[in-house]
């Protein structure tokens, strides 16, 4: 007769029974998937005259797909959209912003239970990481969150805790986090003290803070956790029928709102992105109607619908331009005069690296009037100066394109960009542009 089993042997033996069980997970069959980047376009209009490839996960108004728009360049991603409005498609959601892939790259949920990206060359680009958990299925809601799911319904990943340039309706952003945009140029982050958009990819360095909304954006003391994108129903008290919808930043734990639109109509599908050029905009889509679905419902930079006025987006004159009354109306050259503005507007010194590295010439400056930048509203000055010494910092750092100057104040800034110079009243606040003859 076999000798009964110990207690003692039973509890030795359950932590391998428990392994076995969690790394032989398997994903029901039904389940798995993959699907290739492969086969005709899609019909219709998207955003950045990109071209797309569907695939067969939607929940309306929400579509994976692929899209690109340069040859053999593309990204996996989601669209918000439907053909009958007669609207463009817009994509809410990355697998890997900064990865694109060829074609024949394969988006696939795994028998083990990972959902991954990989390239044609087999390379992986994107992982949800939870092979030999306990995924049934993955399900995309009506909220254009994507989910997997385990045996008992709870997420074990979803793309709503993996933002790339876009928040939805009741998607979150983690102080210490932030929204890149599509080129990585800028980006939007959540910081203990509020939000606040840099500008990335600078020579010399750290991102540098160009807007907090003009302070709107930022909270008394330091005690933010999180922000939540919502749409609220605005109702009557008598019949409780909405009239409108609020869009907006919930600020967590318990800090208010920041208000960022209110559609006359249900608004549940709208998203807030930080856009290629910076802006901060938010978009709501009305998917009753068959013609003109969009609508911008509040844009940062906008005198009309924001918090700044256009002339205060770096990016609003490219390079460097002259802005008033949100228009580029003047590009200034050396050695002081004004020309008309068009793209090709840019520093000087930004085209002749060489000269200040080498000390092959000795840099010069000529002056700007009446203008002022995000550099002297959100940069940090040095007090105290007269304006040859404010020159002088500049020329020993190559990557500095000029320096604001406040002549009364005697206050000095660095400008790594140049970018916008909005006209202002005093004449006393002016900008010195580096150049070499």
């Amino acid at each position: 007769m076999a000798p009964p089993t110990s207690p003692l042997h039973l509890l030795l033996f359950l932590p391998l029974l428990l392994l076995s069980s969690s790394t032989s997970a398997k994903v029901p069959p039904s389940e798995t998937f993959s699907y290739s980047n492969s086969g005709e376009f899609g019909p219709y209009i998207a955003e950045y005259s990109a071209t797309y490839r569907l695939l067969p996960i939607a929940s309306s108004p929400f579509q994976l797909c692929f899209f690109n728009t340069t040859p053999s360049s593309f990204f996996l991603a989601l669209r918000l959209g439907t053909p009958h409005s007669e609207s463009i498609f817009r994509f809410v959601w990355t697998a890997n912003p900064s990865r694109p892939v060829a074609d024949n790259a394969v988006f696939s949920l795994l028998a083990d239970g990972d959902l991954r990206l990989t390239d044609a060359d087999g390379s992986l680009v994107f992982s949800s990481k939870t092979a030999g958990k306990d995924v049934k299925g993955l399900r995309l809601l009506p909220n254009g969150n994507i989910v997997l799911l385990d045996t008992r319904g709870s997420s074990l990943w979803q793309s709503f805790e993996h933002p790339a340039d876009t928040l939805l309706v009741g998607q979150s952003l983690n102080v210490d986090k932030k929204l890149v945009s599509r080129l990585g140029g800028y980006s939007l982050a959540a910081e203990s003290g509020g939000l606040a958009l840099y500008m990335n990819k600078i020579t010399g360095g750290k991102p540098l803070l160009y807007s907090t909304g003009d302070g709107i954006m930022r909270i008394a003391g330091n005690g933010l956790k999180s922000v939540i994108f919502r749409a609220d129903p605005q109702a009557n008290k008598e019949n409780e029928i909405p009239y409108a919808y609020e869009l907006g930043f919930k600020l967590e734990p318990n800090l208010g709102s920041l208000i960022t639109g209110r559609p006359k109509y249900n608004g549940t599908l709208s998203f807030i992105r930080i856009e290629e050029d910076g802006n901060l905009i938010a978009y709501t889509f009305y998917s009753p109607v068959d013609y003109q679905a969009w609508e911008r419902v509040f844009i940062v930079f906008s005198s009309d619908i924001g918090w700044e006025n256009h002339c205060r987006l770096p990016s609003t004159c490219g390079a460097m331009g002259i802005c008033a009354q949100e228009m580029c109306v003047a590009c200034p050259e050396p050695p002081g005069q004004l020309a008309g503005w068009s793209e090709h507007c840019a520093p000087p010194t930004a085209a002749e690296p060489m000269s200040c590295e080498k000390r092959t010439a000795v840099a010069e400056y000529y002056k700007v009037v009446g203008v002022e930048s995000f550099v002297n509203r959100y940069g940090e000055s040095v007090e105290g100066v007269d304006v040859g010494e404010c020159r002088g910092r500049c020329d020993l750092e190559c990557g500095c394109l000029g320096v604001l100057y406040w002549e009364k104040e005697r206050k000095c800034w660095l400008a790594w960009v140049i970018g916008t110079l909005e006209k202002v009243g005093d004449e006393s606040h002016v900008a010195w542009i580096k150049y070499y003859k």
